[in-house]
């Protein structure tokens, strides 16, 4: 199959984004298993770390287009009804970018407070 194929990018984004999104959740599951129980100051001086929040920002943003397509492929094969699908398509679009900004503000709160 070439690359120019039908969904072929979207097929290997999606796979590239489940990867990472396994290789940060392993290392933040072995992160706090090897943390003592801590407190809200804690967690935020753990995410206020560049390196923690870049990669918690991009754990979430692999998540939000993981889902995009997910949600894509199944619009496509069981929605048949085109303008049906065009207007699911774009709300659940809409309502990821919203969340998108929402833990990106979230993440800016952390680092700029």
């Amino acid at each position: 199959m070439s690359w120019r194929a039908h969904g072929m990018r979207t097929w290997i984004l999606q796979r590239l984004t489940a990867l990472y999104l396994l290789v940060y959740l392993a290392v933040f599951i072995v992160y706090l298993a090897g943390s003592p129980e801590s407190n809200f100051a804690d967690w935020r001086a753990r995410f206020s770390d560049p390196l923690a929040n870049i990669a918690t920002l991009l754990f979430f943003y692999s998540l939000m287009f993981h889902v995009w397509v997910g949600v894509r492929d199944i619009l496509i094969d069981y929605v048949h009804v085109s303008s049906l699908r065009l207007v699911l398509w774009t709300l659940i679009t809409l309502v990821l970018i919203v969340l998108a900004i929402w833990i990106s503000m979230i993440l800016y709160s952390v680092v700029v407070l």
